[in-house]
This record gives structure tokens, sequence and C-alpha cells, in this order.
């Protein structure tokens, strides 16, 4: 557990809960120091799950899944019973049933645990691009009268967009490639120039070479030829609560790696 005077998030696209439970995702989590651990790509319902997995000692839990299964999903472990739990936030059916959100509050801070989806058809055309854009503006707008009156808000995790050149390592090769097309980037671009701050480019600036995601492909990590597509974004009023944000290149088990934040605790006070 984080000490008293920290308050710690971590995400995590783990490519498969079950898959990453048998990589040492266990052993992570019990040094992690972690408040609240949100997980994409889980993979699983709930019923799939083994019961060290689907709530581990000390921890609550919190599951959404897509009607497809091993499809998608997303989950949340905290230590402590979050004051509200919701899935399935944005109320439109096409969106919501691939299971990519949930929403979480810990008294004054909201956390809204998000595993976007990539603009990729099956062909691996741009066929999905207006799905993965209108998923972005639905959420978009139904947080946006929360960040905008001045709640503590945080979005986290799986963005399948990187929003800079320095936020890949071969921007040029990649401009036709879902996930770094114009129109993606602009729509998180609009995210940022509305007043969501991202919390690693605002504690670390223009540093480069530092990613999230890479290929499966045979060397492509060791070479740190990566995306980092992975983001914990806050909402103004959070920001003066922000100490740190992190990112875990070194953690295995998936071909995404961990993101934490780390905030004062005050954060959850009213």
């Amino acid at each position: 557990m984080a000490p008293p005077k920290l308050f710690r998030v971590y995400s995590w696209n783990v490519n498969g809960i079950r898959a990453v439970t048998k990589k040492g995702f266990f052993d992570w989590l019990r040094k992690a120091r972690a408040d609240v651990v949100a997980l994409q790509e889980t993979r699983a319902h709930p019923e799939q799950l083994e019961p060290e997995v689907l709530r581990p000692k000390r921890w609550r839990s919190h599951w959404v899944s897509a009607e497809r299964k091993g499809y998608s999903g997303v989950g949340m472990y905290s230590r402590k019973e979050p004051d509200e739990v919701a899935g399935s936030i944005l109320g439109v059916p096409e969106l919501d049933d691939e299971g990519r959100l949930q929403l979480m509050r810990f008294g004054a801070l909201t956390i809204v645990n998000g595993y976007f989806p990539n603009g990729s058809g099956r062909d691996r055309d741009h066929s999905r691009v207006p799905y993965k854009l209108d998923f972005y503006r639905k959420l978009f707008d139904r947080l946006e009268a929360a960040r905008a009156s001045g709640e503590r808000l945080l979005v986290l995790g799986d963005f399948n967009t990187a929003h800079r050149e320095i936020d890949l390592a071969r921007p040029k090769q990649n401009k036709k490639t879902s996930g770094f097309l114009d129109e993606e980037r602009e729509e998180l671009d609009r995210w940022l120039r509305s007043g969501w701050i991202d919390t690693y480019r605002e504690r670390h600036g223009d540093r480069e070479g530092e990613y999230t995601w890479w290929s499966q492909r045979f060397g492509v990590r060791e070479k740190n030829i990566g995306w980092r597509i992975d983001m914990v974004l806050c909402s103004e009023a959070v920001r003066p609560f922000l100490l740190d944000a992190r990112i875990h290149a070194k953690v295995m088990g998936s071909d995404h790696c961990p993101i934490s934040v780390d905030l004062d605790p005050a954060v959850l006070e009213p």
C-alpha cells in the first residue's frame, strides 16, 4: 500500500487478465504500492475469472465486460471501497457494448478507466476510425460539464493514439497508420486544448524515448521502437495535487507497460 502521504494510481493494458496473471502480475501488484490499479483489455467476463483474480485478498474490484467474450473489457482494483462505481457510462449501446469504460469515485476524485478503440479494422484498414472518434467525442461530452465546473477528474488508460511526433519512435513511417492519423491526433489535441492535462508531459516536458507499447515482433521492445499511447489525463482541478507521473517500461507481462500518477491524498477530500 502507498505511504500515507501518497495516493498512487496505476493504469495498465494487460492484454488479457488471465494471461498476465501467469506472467507475474500478482508479484508486481504486491510491490507496486498502489491504491488503485486500472486495467484495460482484460478479455474476460467475471465468471471466467478465478476467485483470487476476481477479488484478490485486501483488494476491492469492479469489472466491465464486452458482450463478445474474449474481447476488450476493463477492470479496476482498489484498496478502499469506492463511493461510486459505474460502467456503460456513455448511454450509447454501440459504444457501451464493447465494455471499454468504467467510472469510480473516491471522495472528491473521479477516475474514468478507458480502453479507447483502435481505428484499424480486421483488414488493417481505417474502417474503425469513425467509431473511434465517436467514442472520443461522446466521452468528452459526457465529462465536459464536470471538468468545466472544477471537478477533480482523471481519465486514464490506453488511448490508442500517439499525440505528438515525440510520442513514437518512428513518426514519419507511421503517418498513415491508425494511432497516428491526423484526425486521431487532432481529436486528442482538442481534449488538451479544452483543459485536460497530459500528466506525463506536465511533469516531464518534452522528454523523448519513453513509450508504453511495443509491437510483439522480435526485438522491437529490446530496441525501444515504441509508442506512448497509454496516458493519464487530469482536469485542471487535479493539477495542484499532482506529485509525479511515471512510465514503468521495465515491467513485463504485456505488450504495454504500466503507467502511474502519484497524487497528494488531499485530492480525495472535499
